[in-house]
Parts: structure tokens; C-alpha cells; sequence
């Protein structure tokens, strides 16, 4: 005699679109930080945050919907960075962002996922249309870049809104109007060209969700 369970009616019904659309966005809503969450979380203070913003505006000159991860060691110093755009399409998803941004750390820094406390930190600079306030797609960001500083043995830092108003860095009140957000087509500030990155750093630029990255040029020493 074989014993056994009928599956339940319910757990043989299709799932509706409707009620699949609505799992998809609470998931989403879970993958993303609020300012209080993110205040809370202990994220180190840059020491020069102006500094830090001109030094990644001057390298890869964003535009809006590029996002630019960098690496920092313990005095601050700029080890390596990645530039890459965003999707203006794609839905803001904080599993996306992590790993486009782990995909990115892994290919210009290796890991530090050996040593017991991180001594290497991660900041992520946001340039976007709109003003400073937080969005949910800055919820996401954030919630991807704690994730993939977890996965990659990082520090998580600072996460820096890039606007036409200027930058500000979310969670701290600190802010400047220069750099700002400039359109695709617009010149350099003052007609200055980008600065080459020393040759201990690389940086490269990709699409997310569309692609392979593609390496720009390795510095050279001088």
C-alpha cells in the first residue's frame, strides 16, 4: 500500500500575471536601503569628499545614468575605479545593481575577502536627472553596493548623487555645486580634457544589461 499526499488545488493553479508583476515589485522594494537604514549602517565618512567627487568626475567625466564605483585605501587614495551606464529603461533593482557592480570591482581590484576586517573601502558616485533628494533607485544602489562590497571583502562607503544642482553624498548633508551633471553631448568643464589614471589604476566602462564590458585604454607611466 503506497501512501501519500494530493497536492492542494491552489498549488496546481497558474500563477496570474498580475499577482506574478506584484511578487517581482515587493522583491524589488526589499532590495533597496532607505536613508535612515542607510544612516544607520555605520558607513565611514570621507575625509574630502570634494576631492574624491572631482577626482572621479575629472577620470571618467559622467554623464546621466553612469555609475562609477571606486576603490579607496586607508588614506583615501583612488586604487582603481569603473565607470559604467545604466539602462534608462531598466526597473531599479538592487540584485541588478550589486551585480553589475561586483562585476565591475572584480575586474579592476582583486578581492580582500582573506583578511578578517576590510582595509579597503568602496564609494559609488550616481549621476542622474533630477534633484538631490533620495529616490528608490537610489535605494537600490545602495543596497547593491553593501552587498557587493560584502562579496568582494570591501569596506562599503560613501554613495554620491551626481545632479545638475551638483553632488551631494546621501546620508551625511554634505554637498557642492561643482562637479554637476552634464548632458551626453556637452563639453568639459572649461574645456579641460579628462586626466589619464596613474598607472596603478584601471578603469573600464560598460552597459549594464547590455554586453561585455569594454576596457578603455590602460595608463601608461610618464
Amino acid at each position: 500500500m503506497t501512501f501519500g499526499f494530493a497536492p492542494s488545488p491552489a498549488a496546481s493553479l497558474p500563477r496570474s500575471p498580475i499577482t506574478a508583476e506584484m511578487s517581482a515589485a515587493t522583491n524589488q522594494l526589499a532590495r533597496m536601503l532607505e536613508p535612515a537604514e542607510w544612516a544607520a549602517a555605520g558607513i565611514p565618512l570621507l575625509r574630502d569628499p570634494r576631492e574624491v567627487v572631482s577626482s572621479l568626475h575629472t577620470r571618467h567625466l559622467p554623464t546621466p545614468d553612469t555609475a562609477v564605483v571606486a576603490v579607496l585605501d586607508q588614506e583615501e587614495r583612488l586604487r582603481a575605479s569603473a565607470s559604467f551606464t545604466r539602462r534608462a529603461a531598466a526597473a531599479a533593482d538592487g540584485w541588478v545593481y550589486r551585480n553589475a557592480l561586483l562585476a565591475q570591482l572584480r575586474r579592476v581590484i582583486p578581492h580582500d575577502l582573506r583578511r578578517r576586517t576590510p582595509v579597503r573601502t568602496a564609494v559609488l558616485l550616481f549621476c542622474r536627472e533630477g534633484d538631490a533628494r533620495w529616490t528608490q533607485e537610489d535605494g537600490a544602489w545602495m543596497w547593491g553596493l553593501r552587498d557587493a562590497c560584502t562579496l568582494h571583502g570591501l569596506r562599503c562607503g560613501a554613495y554620491i548623487t551626481l545632479t545638475r544642482g551638483g553632488w551631494q553624498v546621501l546620508g551625511e548633508g554634505r554637498a557642492g555645486r561643482r562637479p554637476y551633471a552634464q548632458a551626453a553631448d556637452a563639453q568639459p568643464l572649461n574645456g579641460i580634457e579628462p586626466r589619464a589614471p596613474r598607472p596603478a589604476i584601471e578603469r573600464t566602462q560598460a552597459r549594464l544589461g547590455g554586453g561585455t564590458a569594454a576596457p578603455l585604454r590602460r595608463a601608461t607611466a610618464r
